[in-house]
């Protein structure tokens, strides 16, 4: 299955070396591991805000490569889509799946050994059950009253 995320040609561990607001933009594209979870609508509580990832799918992601099927385009379709960026990611990160490689380096942690960044291999990410591949329920067929029915325990 091919990846979409260009790890090609970047500097030997990179994000231990450089902050994550100096990274360039190829070197940022390429800490995303390609699990989907970013994709998985989420739940939060009004009460203590913590944020619940489901196994509802946006309508975009492609359930098999974990991967947006238009994420150059992606906001002609889904005009909320977050685009994370350095800038941002304070703001967001709470929301981020916990095995996210952007959540974890804002939260000062490593990357984890299935890292596809740490491995040399873009799959590995699904060899170690970490991605949503094959999880997921479309957002079109799961009335939002339902949502809580998909809640996934963290990490997945």
């Amino acid at each position: 299955m091919t990846n979409q995320i260009d790890r090609n040609g970047l500097v030997d561990r990179f994000w231990e070396r450089k902050p994550l607001k100096t990274l360039s933009a190829h070197e940022w594209e390429a800490l995303c591991d390609g699990c989907g979870k970013c994709c998985l609508n989420k739940l939060e509580d009004e009460d203590t805000g913590e944020v619940a990832l489901t196994r509802v799918a946006c309508r975009l992601l492609d359930d098999q490569s974990c991967q947006c099927a238009h994420y150059e385009t992606r906001h002609s379709f889904i005009p909320e889509c977050i685009v994370l960026k350095p800038e941002n990611l304070d703001t967001h990160a709470y929301w981020m799946p916990q095995t996210c490689a952007y959540r974890r380096l804002w939260e000062g942690k490593s990357l984890p050994d299935w890292h596809p960044l740490v491995t040399g291999d873009p799959d590995s990410v699904h060899r170690a059950g970490v991605s949503v591949r094959g999880m997921t329920v479309s957002e079109f067929d799961t009335p939002l009253e339902e949502w809580e029915d998909y809640i996934i325990e963290e990490p997945v």
